[in-house]
């Protein structure tokens, strides 16, 4: 298929064809998003197995935030397509040297409206975040200390598949069973220490547990008798407590983070710790099942709990509010974790062209996709 014309506008739906009848207004986009994102999470409540596909999707799409990671994995689906890889509005695709297909449709994603903190708010144009956006935005909208979030849009993008041209790296590391990659366990005990807390691995047990997290010492406790690859997923389960469950937060404490009712929290610290080990190339599905397949059975729980229906009206009080928050808590706590740890794992945008040069030299490895053709020359477009 011929590559797209140069003057495509990101926000086309389709390049090299438009579509009979109206377009949705922007209004209805964005409605539409909002119903997919609940679709999806109804979905994952009711199938387990879902919430297992989305923590997949968040360890390659990590630099997104959890509602576009969902966005982006449920029209893939759509279509019958594999999952994204690399996404990318059309502008960014042309700097790296590659063109959107002829014919190809779009794929949305939710972005904010900013505006400067000094600018007069006007109730009439600017549309504020309902809870289901804000919710599953967070984490990527984080703005300047002198930018507020006014509303929000729908934004068009690509993944890597839908596009040609220069060949462009597509790091997908692979380990070892039993190991880990080389740094990962002194990068994860940084973070910890960025966080203010102290690493101890230690032959004694606290409560038969392999890890244990002090918030009142600020230490975390790491069995020392453990294997390499269980050592390094003992942490990154407890540094999913330590971004989470910490004695001021309070959705903590109603998902269950005292030692007597541990309940959707330990959900929360598993899928934290199976995201960032598998955009490390570590595949802990085995370990994780029982965690994460007991995900829904937590969220009704969470549901039917006496502490819900809190009198300052912010806490999630219906099993889809309790789901989104999750994905949202999980998503944003696994990319705090993962910018420090820096997986090869691209996080699903470009790579720039720093990171190119690094794969040449030789200081990073993986495998190199042209329009998902693995082996082509080791370039990306130019930047």
């Amino acid at each position: 298929m011929a590559p797209a014309t140069s003057n495509h506008p990101d926000n086309k739906e389709e390049v090299g064809q438009h579509n009979a009848g109206p377009r949705p207004s922007s209004e209805d986009r964005l409605a539409g998003l909002t119903q997919q994102l609940q679709t999806l999470l109804e979905n994952a409540i009711s199938t387990p197995g879902r919430w297992h596909m989305l923590l997949d999707t968040s360890a390659t799409l990590w630099r997104y935030s959890g509602g576009n990671i969902a966005l982006l994995m449920a029209q893939m689906e759509e279509r019958g397509q594999q999952q994204p890889l690399l996404v990318a509005g059309f502008r960014e695709w042309e700097r790296h040297g590659r063109n959107v297909l002829k014919g190809e449709h779009a794929l949305w994603v939710l972005a904010p409206r900013t505006a400067t903190k000094n600018t007069e708010a006007n109730p009439e144009t600017d549309a504020k975040p309902t809870q289901a956006i804000a919710d599953q935005a967070s984490g990527s909208t984080k703005q300047a200390d002198n930018r507020r979030i006014v509303g929000w849009r729908a934004q068009s993008v690509f993944d890597v598949s839908q596009t040609e041209g220069q060949p462009i790296y597509i790091p997908r590391p692979l380990v070892d069973v039993g190991s880990s990659p080389v740094g990962l366990w002194p990068s994860l005990v940084k973070f910890a220490q960025n966080q203010g807390f102290t690493v101890e691995q230690s032959m004694s047990q606290y409560g038969l547990a392999s890890g244990y997290t002090d918030f009142a010492g600020r230490k975390i406790q790491v069995g020392a008798w453990l294997g390499q690859e269980q050592r390094v997923a003992v942490m990154a389960h407890e540094l999913g407590h330590v971004c989470l469950h910490g004695p001021d937060d309070k959705l903590g404490k109603l998902y269950g983070s005292g030692l007597d009712h541990r309940g959707l929290a330990e959900v929360e610290a598993e899928s934290v710790a199976y995201t960032v080990l598998r955009a490390h190339g570590i595949d802990r599905s085995t370990q994780s099942g029982s965690y994460l397949a007991g995900w829904a059975d937590q969220v009704v729980a969470v549901e039917q709990s006496k502490q819900l229906g809190s009198p300052t009206g912010k806490e999630p009080t219906s099993r889809l509010e309790i789901a989104r928050s999750t994905l949202a808590r999980v998503t944003s706590a696994s990319r705090s974790i993962l910018e420090v740890t820096q997986p090869h794992n691209l996080g699903g945008k470009p790579a720039t062209a720093g990171v190119a040069v690094a794969y040449e030299r030789g200081d990073l490895t993986g495998p190199v996709a042209d329009h998902q053709t693995i082996g082509t020359s080791p370039r990306i477009g130019a930047s």
